[in-house]
Order: C-alpha cells, then sequence, then structure tokens
C-alpha cells in the first residue's frame, strides 16, 4: 500500500493502460489498430517515432546506470542493471516460445501486404518474433523502476510512464507489432519493475554500506 502511495503518478495511468487496453483487445480484431495507423501517418510523426523508440534500446539503461551510480546509490544501480539483464533473458525466451507473426509476415501471410504503406526510412522486422514487444517491456522495466526509485514524485512518474507508453506506441506505429504485443510487453516490463524494487531493498539485501554510497559520495569524502 505504501509503494502505491508514493508512486501515484506512474501507477495511476499505468492501471487506466491496463483497463483500456484489456477493453481494446476484447472489442478490436488482429490488426486493426496496426491498419488504422497505416493510413493516418505522417511524415512529421513517422520521423518523431522513427527516433522516439530507440529510447526503448540498452543505451538508455546505460545512461541510467551512470546517474543512479554517480548520484544516487549502487544499491539502485545494480537493479537497474539486473532489470535490463531480466528484460533481455525473458523477452527473447517468451519470444521463442510464443514464436507469433510480426505484422509485415501476419499481413504477408494472409495475402495483405499490399494494402500496407511501410513506413520510409526505417526496417521493418519479420520473422515469429513479435510477442511480446521487447522495446515496450525494456521501457516499462527501466522508467517504471525509475519512477519507483524517485517515490514521492509523481509528476516525474506521470513523465515516466508517457515516455514508456509512447515507445510502445511507436511499435505499433512503425509497423513493429500488434497491440497485443505491446500490451504484454507492457505488464511484463512492470512486472519486472516492481518485483526487483521490492527485492531489493528489503532490509537482509545488499546490506553492506557500499551499498549505499555512490561515485559522487565516494568522491566528495576528505583525503
Amino acid at each position: 500500500m505504501k509503494v502505491a502511495k508514493n508512486n501515484l503518478g506512474f501507477l495511476v495511468p499505468f492501471l487506466w493502460f491496463l483497463l483500456g487496453g484489456a477493453i481494446l483487445l476484447f472489442y478490436i480484431e488482429k490488426g486493426e489498430v496496426v491498419l488504422f495507423f497505416n493510413e493516418n501517418r505522417t511524415p512529421f510523426w513517422t520521423t518523431f517515432f522513427c527516433y522516439f523508440t530507440k529510447i526503448g534500446e540498452e543505451w538508455s539503461y546505460v545512461i541510467a546506470l551512470l546517474i543512479f551510480g554517480y548520484f544516487r546509490n549502487f544499491r539502485e544501480a545494480a537493479t537497474i542493471v539486473l532489470s535490463g539483464l531480466l528484460t533481455m533473458v525473458i523477452s527473447f525466451s517468451s519470444k521463442a516460445v510464443f514464436a507469433r507473426p510480426r505484422p509485415f509476415t501476419f499481413f504477408y501471410q494472409e495475402g495483405l501486404l499490399d494494402e500496407i504503406i511501410v513506413p520510409e526510412g526505417y526496417r521493418i522486422y519479420q520473422g515469429l518474433n513479435a510477442f511480446p514487444s521487447g522495446h515496450t517491456m525494456s521501457a516499462f522495466a527501466l522508467f517504471g523502476l525509475i519512477a519507483l526509485l524517485l517515490k514521492g514524485k509523481n509528476m516525474a512518474g506521470f513523465i515516466l510512464f508517457i515516455i514508456a507508453a509512447l515507445i510502445g506506441f511507436s511499435r505499433i506505429y512503425l509497423f513493429q507489432h500488434f497491440f497485443e504485443d505491446v500490451f504484454l510487453g507492457a505488464i511484463c516490463g512492470f512486472t519486472i519493475a516492481f518485483s526487483l524494487r521490492h527485492i531489493f531493498f528489503q532490509q537482509y539485501f545488499l546490506s553492506s554500506q557500499f551499498w549505499e554510497r555512490s561515485f559522487k559520495k565516494s568522491t566528495d569524502l576528505p583525503v
């Protein structure tokens, strides 16, 4: 309960996202959201999302690790590292287990590829590795974790949710994933974040004073 109260900025819109997403999945046919954006892309938003989607990639973890390791503490930095590793393992293994087609492969198999306008300037992935969305899982794992670590900062949490949600949105817009891929990716990602935040901040876990220090605190010590 305390964790929820301290992280309403991220949790409230995330719960609304889960509710709205579940309703949407119940009423729409597979591929409807992809087809909607296929018919309504613009050059500006295509360029924007081609760059914005990259925030869900590995380099964001590196930047977060450096910032938290320098300004916050090694415990939080270690949690960020583990979240990235867990996300990678779960993403690759679940894609192999589910083996669901990406939009390009799905519409090709259905004989409907001629109706698709592929976004220019962006590599479109093919194959049976769509479910769940790795970029979305990564985004919700990283930015959800950061929101949990910055407890009590609701505006920051809300902004972090918007970033994660837009990364998920970009995967559909760029013809890389279906909505269900993004929906499950978000759930898995935030589950990773929430679980690690709970485990790593138990009193018995990483109890050495070393983990409460940071590079900044270490350099500030008197010689």
